[in-house]
């Protein structure tokens, strides 16, 4: 009987919206539905998750696709029949899942129609410059430039154990909430998990959820845990990539044109990682040592583009290798060869993209006037923003995923 009161509801709805919403919310709908099943099909493989956060979170049980050929027909099918905004996210669906299947377009192209930006990077100039930011940044705390300054500024930051670490991430995000839910506009109510794991990944902390059940997972196997390191995963995580997802689905609660379920190859997520990566400079620009961090993110992030285009332009992994080497010197050859490695991945070579373009966009973003940084943040919590969206509420910012080389 409940269900079929929601049905009811759902059809008074939908009768009451103009007839050109009705269609719209139609193709989304279907769309949806073929996204929920992909996303079985490779969770029963035991491949990467197609949505990473749903906004719009349903009951049923959802029966998984026959196959990635089968995803690719009837998403070709829906994007002939849908509106731009929607179109536009079926392309990058379209677009990575023909990755999976063996395409290999050009990077400029791959991440353009995934990740809605360039791929054109950044100078070596530029790069050097925001290095040698960091580093003063670093001096400041009294850790030098080397081998040794991984090591150095983890102690700097405060080390702590294992089983300190879930503690000091939902206190700092219970201490910084106002401050973000300020800056951002945000009313929505989130609740937060947080997990462990141990798995052989790039990330080191992991975001997913559904409507307003955040979780967060730590993965035990590359994160190393500090006083600075809570404060900057709270923001990033909980506060940034929580937060933000759960007030989009307060957001969907009204008829909303967009595909409510979020997905790394996809065009929301150079707002979603630029953002989260540069948030403390919004939020806390007076913490020294957060502030630090993020200098060298952003560095290190122009580090991983270079290299990213290195590998699309053939360059030999022995020179990529010299190059990441004289550039952060304290990067272990492990930790190069996963960089390189990950690049080649179907997602990972888009998604990797958005860190880079998104943190330096916002990163400029912060320097801009008072009122141009609320009105973007107050946006970004709204719904998801694409770099398009970006760029038009900010036409005077600099262009996303870099000018060139």
């Amino acid at each position: 009987m409940r269900v079929m009161s929601a049905v009811k509801v759902r059809m008074n709805l939908i009768l009451e919206w103009p007839v050109e919403q009705q269609g719209v919310d139609m193709v989304r709908d279907e769309a949806e539905t073929v996204l929920r099943a992909w996303h079985a099909y490779e969770i029963r493989r035991g491949c990467s998750p197609v949505i990473d956060f749903d906004c719009h979170p349903v009951d049923t049980d959802v029966e998984p696709a026959e196959s990635r050929l089968d995803v690719h027909r009837r998403l070709s099918e829906l994007r002939d029949r849908a509106d731009e905004g929607v179109a536009e996210r079926l392309d990058a669906d379209i677009a990575y899942l023909g990755s999976l299947l063996g395409e290999r377009r050009p990077l400029t192209e791959y991440v353009q129609v995934t990740q809605g930006c360039g791929a054109a990077g950044w100078s070596a100039e530029y790069v050097l410059e925001r290095g040698e930011q960091a580093r003063e940044a670093l001096a400041a705390l009294g850790v030098g430039w080397g081998p040794g300054t991984g090591d150095e500024l983890n102690e700097v930051e405060g080390p702590l154990g294992l089983d300190e670490a879930p503690d000091a991430i939902r206190k700092a995000s219970d201490q910084l909430e106002a401050a973000v839910r300020e800056a951002t506009g945000s009313v929505a109510p989130f609740e937060l998990d947080i997990e462990t794991a141990h798995v052989d990944a790039y990330w080191a902390y992991w975001l997913d959820g559904a409507g307003h059940r955040v979780r967060l997972r730590l993965n035990l196997r590359n994160a190393v845990f500090t006083e600075v390191g809570a404060r900057r995963f709270a923001l990033h995580e909980v506060l940034g990539h929580g937060l933000q997802s759960s007030s989009w689905t307060e957001a969907a609660k009204v008829p909303a044109p967009w595909i409510r379920l979020m997905s790394v190859h996809a065009l929301q997520q150079v707002l979603l990682e630029g953002l989260a990566q540069a948030l403390p400079l919004f939020v806390t620009p007076d913490d020294e040592a957060l502030i630090a961090r993020i200098r060298l993110d952003h560095f290190i992030q122009l580090v991983r583009a270079e290299l990213h285009l290195g590998l699309e332009d053939g360059l030999p992994i022995r020179e990529l290798a010299a190059h990441a080497r004289s550039r952060i010197p304290w990067w272990s050859d492990a930790v190069i060869a996963d960089t390189l490695t990950d690049r080649g991945d179907p997602q990972l070579r888009t998604y990797l993209w958005s860190y880079p373009a998104g943190i330096d966009w916002f990163v400029h973003l912060a320097d801009a006037d008072p009122e141009t940084r609320r009105k973007v943040l107050h946006a970004a919590y709204s719904k998801p923003l694409t770099p398009a969206d970006l760029v038009s509420l900010w036409p005077d910012g600099p262009q996303i995923g870099g000018p060139g080389r």
